[in-house]
């Protein structure tokens, strides 16, 4: 068995405006009629025909997976890490964790 290197894209769910959505993105959340029927399941690409139905419904917005953007430095990022992490740094298994979350970091930053 070989080991494969996982990524992660990072996603926050943001609430858009109807008048604000464009081809190409991404539901993150279902959108659901007043009975609670599922109209646009999540993860449905928009396009300019979903985007006019949407429109012509009694919807004020809708959820949009949007990258998560970076507000700090990678420097401070693993700076906040190894703050973190100095209390239990003589502990293996923290240790693997802080590794982890070290090449997750220096993922996210490419």
């Amino acid at each position: 068995m070989t080991k494969k290197a996982a990524h992660y894209i990072i996603t926050i769910m943001r609430k858009i405006p109807i008048d604000k959505i464009e081809p190409g993105m991404k539901l993150a959340k279902a959108v659901m009629s007043q009975g609670g029927m599922v109209l646009l399941s999540e993860g449905t690409e928009l396009t300019e025909k979903w985007i006019e139905r949407i429109q012509d419904m009694d919807i004020n917005g809708v959820y949009i997976d949007t990258p998560a953007e970076q507000t700090i430095s990678k420097e401070e990022a693993i700076a906040q890490l190894e703050s973190r992490f100095k209390l239990v740094a003589k502990e293996p298994r923290m240790a693997n964790i802080k590794n982890i979350l070290r090449k997750h970091i220096e993922g996210l930053y490419g």
